[in-house]
């Protein structure tokens, strides 16, 4: 794959190490659940390193008061494609319990391979938030650029998408069709098969997170 400026694939040892926990087809739902947390915690601190508004307050410590930097309330809007993104919330909410949660539900076509919407409830003010989009697995990248599409349209500026496991073939569509948000993927697989699926991956990431098939 191309190399892009607005895509940061992770490579990190402890994701490594979490990641190959999560491949595991006999690990449990339990486990990967809170895999998919901790990994999304991890990545969140890393991609907010230079881009989570904040402001400066005054703080009284024991001995003296000084002035901090903290984070703005009510700036930050996570954004789950529905039903797999869910997974990844509360590794956001870790960091920023306050966020609030916006939903967009797609569903892919399994002849076409491309998404169509069947919900879509986003707070009021999403335009001027910080907007992390987030989807486990960033396959042929239909629903991640439909989404984002979606967000840009109610007029969101400030977009970033994370994903747990990203496509080659994924990675460039939306790098390409989006190169003013920045991209996010803790690690980057092999290729899709001919039904779409990630090689190696995990599998679905909706079933497994949620004891479906």
């Amino acid at each position: 794959m191309k190399s892009y400026e607005n895509v940061t694939i992770f490579n990190h040892p402890l994701i490594k190490h979490k990641i190959a926990i999560l491949r595991n087809e006999k690990t449990s739902m339990k486990e990967f659940r809170e895999l998919i947390e901790e990994i999304t915690t991890l990545m969140t601190f890393e991609c907010l390193r230079d881009g989570v508004p904040t402001v400066e307050c005054r703080v009284k410590t024991p001995l003296e008061e000084c002035t901090q930097t903290v984070v703005r309330d009510n700036a930050i809007v996570i954004v789950p494609i529905l039903r797999a993104g869910l997974g990844m919330v509360n590794g956001i909410h870790v960091l920023f319990p306050s966020a609030r949660v916006g939903h967009i539900g797609l569903c892919r076509n399994e002849e076409t391979l491309e998404p169509y919407e069947y919900y879509c409830k986003l707070p009021d003010g999403i335009e001027n938030k910080l907007v992390l989009v987030v989807d486990p697995m960033l396959a042929t990248g239909g629903s991640a650029c439909d989404a984002i599409e979606r967000l840009k349209a109610r007029g969101c500026k400030n977009i970033k998408f994370m994903s747990v496991i990203g496509a080659p073939e994924g990675v460039s569509r939306v790098a390409e069709a989006h190169p003013d948000v920045e991209i996010y993927v803790s690690t980057l697989d092999r290729c899709l098969n001919e039904h779409g699926y990630i090689l190696p991956g995990l599998g679905d990431a909706g079933d497994r997170l949620f004891g479906t098939k």
